[in-house]
């Protein structure tokens, strides 16, 4: 996978504590400050102990003697322990070899001579998390996240290099003909990664994010694509791959980094036994040395692709200027600067460049980027026209002047330093995943990475820096911005041709590829792909891989106590939890009520109602003064639609609004204030904000399909199955991103702002809500009360409403073992028909997006364990090698959802309807049987892995609170896991999903297809 890194001090946001609070007896921290520095463990030496109290962990540093490969343990009370292994690689030019050797290497090694070892381990643990990342910090990562049930396993070679060279041709790049069985038909460049670059380039920010940084640090390895340029991939060869490999790959240039709970010891000596001790140290010259520094500003500029989509067709421009840091960049001081120069409607380049709608947004390049060896800042407009290019320039000078003068407000630095406070005392599950990333470009270039955790420690001083210098931040951005001769600014502009000059650039490369071939060249071409096809289609033996049992699964899930109540008159569930000093709370306001037509601006009045609180005492910049007063008083607030589907009735569901906040026990008041001016505000008048939150929302819609493609794909093919999958296209879907187009292509909003109120009165109505609060028992009763006081405050908004549907039934209690009235308003809708459709979308993407959803069960359903085993299983089993090292697609799969829809789907694919064809192939698989009883297993232990996922004490509860999912339901469904055989499978894969038994809908987002149009069956949009 390659990923563009970015440390933002939002990074915080999860690396936040996760597991018992309390400090225990000998616990993981304690044991760990027990090492001593000198001491010798297994080949390994311990160089640095430290305690991080504010994250609740001990960091061991230590270094393996022989190689000099280092390692970090964090040793803290959680379960959830990771590994990670990351080498720091620097290619010197741009054929992708750091991202083909990421996939190259996890396809198999010396110790696990089978096909894909990495994907098959996702199947045989429990593992919560297991990838590896090709990242612009110029180092690549293996971070599997696992229970401590599972094993750590090391991939300790490059493996068979016959076999690699095979797995090299699939997931780099290969000549191969269009069907390998076939030598009359065309030769073509297929690979995965080939595939997924040119995916990533049909991404314009993604784009432009990379040619920013190529263009800014122009010396070294920043100047070139270390994830591959699509051309310049096919110049790779097998002998450089294998050069890099030996490199790059070896334990000298090695960064170890283990967490939780997990016996550091027996790792240590597991690693060293298994993998370190098979090597001796090398020098590895792989440091990234500084940029020279410019002496004066440089500008360029470079093309897009046009977006079909965007707000105004008329603005497509990008402009950025990015400012080079020095190496003795101060990482949390710019880091806080960043956020109080663009985050939120007081920062001053919001108000200079985004309120007055010059663009549609800012860049997605924008703010502080400390992931490369020098940091850098950027600031910039996307969606803007080119007669401002000037405008903006000046604009963005005269900006970091004023700031220069003026400086920023108390309440603004407060705000943002109790941000920090709040995420770091959040809980978070993926807390040693967020370590992982937020550490690894300093470690990575030889910074110190435990100093980065000890964030008091630098509040503090941030704290010193300001009081004995009150000009301290101004100080910063003269020094680093307006003195800064190393900034570079980059334009981007849309170029009608230009898909069309990458295809002919593409298609004349792979003639020059072609003409050079000899006759015995191309008939080894035709031997090679059909020995890859028959590699590819060979069913490995992975009995040298490590694996769980599911007798090893625990047969009983945790009791989650709840307590069911009310508060003036609305259901309140509260969930006493160890939240660390803070209170979570959730309202579910459902919009039974609302008229049809009013649907569709749902998505738009959740924007518009929490960026904008105005007061009873309102004056024009009161928006403004309520996001102070919630970054100082909350840890965020947001307003989001909800569909929840019924558990036993696919045309049953619940539609609403969920609200969610929360904050630090002391700020308890405030944020129940704040919800009541939302409720209680009628003013709906502010016309020039509404502008800005639309162009905003239009252009982040546009710009998420190319990465979320097959998220829109499966949207749409599901819209006819369901009630709940049309209501959601018509508030997340193709149709929504349509619809906020069309309202940012409005010369008057007015009409838009008077739906608004009358939305208002429906949803934000306490007859309609029920509230959730999860919080510690010592505050719970101060929470309870606040949520009383609350309803005493919006009690004059209580009205009972005639829902515009006559058919719905409140059937549907929080917990029928309760002894409570609280229950859930549900739609019933007994006219719903189900019908099939094929939809296609021209998009100006150079890969497609396929789905194929199929209605099938509910969740309390006795087959709908059966369908969740049966899409792992298909997906690891069949998908996978179809999809993804036969068709060369980035993934692809098969999922089964709560709203009882089986859906198929593929990522960022080079094929279109010969990918649906590989969905009915594999239902044909799975209706044949050609599984074994150790497939079920891997596929039950994968279910399990996502069922069993720890959840966070601000979350526990919530599956009863908004499904009605109870822990009864829940032990249920994991009985029917455990009991799923190989002839349920066979079974239901032929009564839901065989030809002729399944109603079913089908989607496709891509570029031109002829056959398609010509094709009557499908809608073409």
């Amino acid at each position: 996978m390659f990923r563009h890194c970015k440390v933002f001090i939002t990074k915080l946001k999860n690396l936040s504590f996760q597991g018992s609070w309390r400090s225990r007896g000998s616990s993981a921290g304690e044991r760990a400050l027990q090492y001593t520095v000198g001491q010798k463990i297994h080949g390994f030496t311990v160089k640095e102990v430290t305690a991080v109290p504010d994250l609740f962990l001990t960091s061991v540093k230590l270094s393996h003697d022989a190689t000099g490969a280092q390692y970090l343990h964090a040793a803290r009370d959680d379960s959830n322990n990771l590994f990670s292994v990351q080498f720091r690689t620097t290619p010197m030019d741009s054929t992708g070899v750091t991202h083909i050797l990421e996939h190259t290497v996890l396809c198999g090694s010396q110790r696990f001579p089978c096909r894909d070892p990495f994907f098959k381990m996702l199947n045989r643990s429990l593992s919560t998390f297991m990838n590896a990342f090709t990242a612009i910090t110029r180092c690549t990562r293996s971070p599997p996240r696992m229970p401590k049930t599972s094993r750590t396993f090391c991939l300790t070679s490059i493996g068979c290099e016959k076999d690699m060279l095979f797995f090299f041709r699939q997931e780099g790049w290969r000549l191969e003909h269009k069907t390998p069985t076939d030598p009359s038909s065309r030769l073509m460049f297929k690979g995965v990664v080939f595939n997924e670059m040119k995916g990533e380039f049909s991404d314009n920010e993604r784009l432009y994010a990379q040619r920013l940084q190529n263009k800014l640090l122009p010396d070294h390895t920043y100047a070139v694509v270390s994830g591959g340029e699509p051309l310049a991939i096919p110049d790779l060869t097998w002998e450089q791959l294998k050069h890099f490999h030996a490199t790059h790959y070896h334990p000298s240039n090695a960064r170890f980094f283990t967490y939780g709970d997990l016996p550091l010891e027996q790792h240590l000596q597991q690693i060293e036994e298994e993998a370190l001790s098979k090597f001796e140290r090398t020098e590895p010259n792989t440091a990234v040395p500084s940029q020279t520094h410019w002496d004066k500003p440089r500008v360029d500029h470079v093309t897009c692709r046009p977006d079909a989509l965007a707000p105004d067709p008329m603005k497509q421009n990008t402009l950025c200027m990015s400012y080079l840091i020095t190496d003795t960049f101060e990482t949390f001081t710019l880091s806080l600067l960043s956020s109080l120069m663009i985050s939120g409607p007081n920062s001053p380049f919001y108000k200079a460049l985004i309120e007055p709608e010059i663009g549609s947004d800012f860049s997605s390049s924008v703010g502080f980027d400390g992931s490369t060896r020098q940091a850098s800042f950027t600031i910039g407009l996307q969606g803007m026209a080119e007669a401002d290019t000037e405008t903006v320039k000046h604009i963005i000078a005269q900006s970091i002047d004023d700031i220069i003068a003026t400086g920023f407000e108390e309440e603004q630095i407060e705000a943002l330093l109790h941000k920090i406070e709040i995420q770091m005392k959040h809980q978070s599950t993926s807390f040693g995943l967020a370590l992982a990333s937020y550490i690894a470009s300093c470690w990575n270039h030889d910074g110190d990475p435990v100093q980065l955790l000890k964030i008091s420690e630098n509040v503090s001083r941030f704290r010193q820096c300001l009081k004995e210098n009150p000009r301290y931040l101004q100080d910063k951005v003269q020094h680093y911005f307006k003195d800064n001769t190393h900034r570079l600014t980059l334009t981007m502009s849309p170029d009608e041709r230009f898909l069309e000059k990458q295809a002919e650039a593409e298609e004349q490369k792979l003639q020059q590829k072609i003409q050079n071939l000899s006759d015995a060249d191309h008939k080894d071409i035709y031997e090679k792909g059909l020995q890859l096809l028959a590699v590819q289609s060979t069913t490995q033996d992975a009995s040298c891989l490590p694996a769980l049992k599911v007798s090893d699964i625990e047969p009983i899930i945790p009791y989650t106590p709840v307590q069911l109540g009310t508060a003036g008159g609305v259901p309140v569930q509260c969930c006493e939890q160890p939240t660390n000093g803070m209170v979570y709370f959730r309202a579910m306001c459902n919009l039974n009520s609302l008229p049809e037509d009013l649907k569709i601006y749902v998505p738009l009045f959740c924007i518009y109602n929490i960026h904008y609180i105005p007061t009873p005492n309102q004056t024009k910049l009161d928006y403004r003064q309520q996001a102070q007063r919630i970054e100082l008083k909350t840890g965020g607030m947001s307003v989001s639609p909800q569909i929840i589907p019924d558990t036993d009735d696919l045309d049953l569901y619940e539609q609403g609004i969920i609200l969610s906040s929360s904050c630090l026990d002391r700020n308890l008041p405030d944020m129940f204030q704040l919800w009541s001016d939302i409720f209680n505000s009628p003013h709906f008048d502010d016309e020039q904000h509404l502008r800005v939150l639309v162009m905003m929302s239009s252009q982040e819609l546009s710009n998420g399909i190319s990465y979320s493609g097959h998220m829109y794909a499966m949207t749409r093919a599901a819209r006819t199955l369901v009630p709940t999958a049309d209501l959601q296209e018509t508030f997340g879907g193709m149709d929504q991103v349509k619809f906020m187009k069309s309202i940012a292509e409005m010369t008057d909003l007015t009409s838009v702002l008077r739906k608004l109120p009358w939305i208002k009165r429906h949803l934000l109505n306490p007859e309609n809500m029920r509230c959730a609060v999860n919080a510690t028992p010592q505050k719970m009763s101060d929470a309870a009360g606040e949520v009383e006081r609350f309803m005493g405050n919006i009690a004059a908004n209580r009205k009972e409403r005639k829902p515009v549907r006559p058919t719905v039934v409140e059937v549907r209690s929080l917990d029928p073992q309760a002894a409570s009235s609280a229950s859930r308003k549900l739609i019933s809708e007994p006219h719903f028909k189900p019908c099939q459709m094929k939809t296609y979308f021209q998009l100006p993407f150079n890969v497609n997006f396929v789905s194929e959803c199929v209605r099938t069960v509910p969740f309390s359903h006795a087959d709908y364990a059966s369908l969740c085993i049966l899409a792992r299983m298909m997906t690891a089993k069949f998908l996978h090698g179809e999809i993804r090292e036969k068709g060369g697609a980035y993934g692809g799969g098969a999922r089964m959802g709560g709203g009882g829809l089986f859906s198929f789907y593929s990522y960022r694919d080079p094929n279109s309807t010969q990918t649906l064809s590989a969905f009915r192939g594999g239902v044909e698989w799975a209706r044949a049987g050609k599984f074994t009883q150790q497939d079920i297993n891997e596929a039950k232990l994968s279910v399990f892995s996502a069922v069993d996922a720890p959840v966070a004490p601000s979350d526990k509860g919530l599956g009863c609170f908004l499904n009605g999912i109870t822990d009864e339901l829940k032990q249920r469904y994991r009985e029917r896991l455990f009991a799923v055989t190989d002839k349920n499978l066979i079974d239901v894969a032929g009564r839901y999903l065989g030809v002729g038994q399944q109603t079913c809908g089908v989607a496709i987002l891509g570029p031109e297809n002829e056959s398609i149009r010509k094709d009557p069956s499908w809608v073409v949009k």
